[in-house]
C-alpha cells in the first residue's frame, strides 16, 4: 500500500505542478465564473466552486506533504552520505534531524562564532578569510 501510495503522490505532485495543469485550474474558475449569469449566482452554483476546491485542497495536502517527507529523507540521507565520506567532517551531522531542539541550538551558537571569526578576519583584512572556501563562512 506504501509503495502505491508514494507512486501516486509523486504522479500527482508532478503532474498537477506544471503550467499545463495550472492554465486548466485557471479555465474551470473561469468557466465557472461566466456560467454565474446562466445560473442567476445561485447560491448552488457558488457550492460548487466552494465544494470542488475544498476537496481538491484537501486530498492535495496529504499528497504534497507525502512526496515533500519523501524528498526531504532522500536529501537528508544525500546529505548524510557527503558528510560520512569526508574525513575532516564531524559525523555528528550526519542524521542531524533527529537531534533536540538543544543539540540543534548548541551547533547553531558554534556555528555563529565560527561565522564571527570569520567576519572579525574578513575586517582586520586577513587574506586567508578572503577565499570564499567552506572556511571562511
Amino acid at each position: 500500500m506504501n509503495g502505491r501510495f508514494a507512486k501516486l503522490a509523486l504522479a500527482a505532485s508532478e503532474a498537477v505542478g506544471t503550467p499545463r495543469a495550472f492554465l486548466i485550474a485557471v479555465f474551470v474558475v473561469l468557466a465557472w465564473a461566466l456560467s454565474g449569469p446562466l445560473f442567476h449566482f445561485s447560491d448552488t452554483w457558488q457550492l460548487v466552486i466552494n465544494t470542488g476546491t475544498t476537496v481538491v485542497t484537501f486530498l492535495m495536502v496529504f499528497l504534497i506533504q507525502a512526496t515533500q517527507n519523501r524528498e526531504t529523507r532522500a536529501l537528508h540521507l544525500k546529505l548524510d552520505e557527503l558528510i560520512r565520506s569526508q574525513r575532516r567532517a564531524r559525523n555528528i551531522f550526519a542524521d542531524l534531524e533527529h537531534a533536540t531542539d538543544e543539540e540543534l541550538a548548541e551547533l547553531e551558537s558554534e556555528f555563529r562564532k565560527v561565522r564571527a571569526r570569520a567576519e572579525a578576519r574578513q575586517h582586520a583584512g586577513a587574506p586567508h578569510a578572503h577565499g570564499g572556501g567552506a572556511q571562511g563562512r
